[in-house]
């Protein structure tokens, strides 16, 4: 696999996003079973969750919280 990053993202529902790669590899990642490790308790708040930004690469929260693209590219 090549070097992968997140060019798009959006909120669909519950712990739902819609992801678009740079090769246009897309599709959507259920996060409800991934938010697992202490990191992520915070994010079963869905108002919290919901609250993500894109960096130059993956999606990250408020509280420093992230999951790796390649991560999330194998998820889709």
């Amino acid at each position: 696999m090549s070097l992968v990053w997140i060019t798009k993202a959006s909120f669909v529902e519950n712990y739902k996003i819609s992801l678009e790669f740079n090769d246009s590899k897309s599709g959507i990642v259920d996060c409800s079973n991934i938010l697992t490790l202490p990191i992520y308790k915070e994010l079963k708040d869905i108002e919290k969750f919901k609250n993500f930004k894109l960096n130059s690469w993956t999606l990250e929260w408020e509280n420093g919280a992230d999951f790796s693209p390649e991560f999330l590219y194998q998820l889709i």
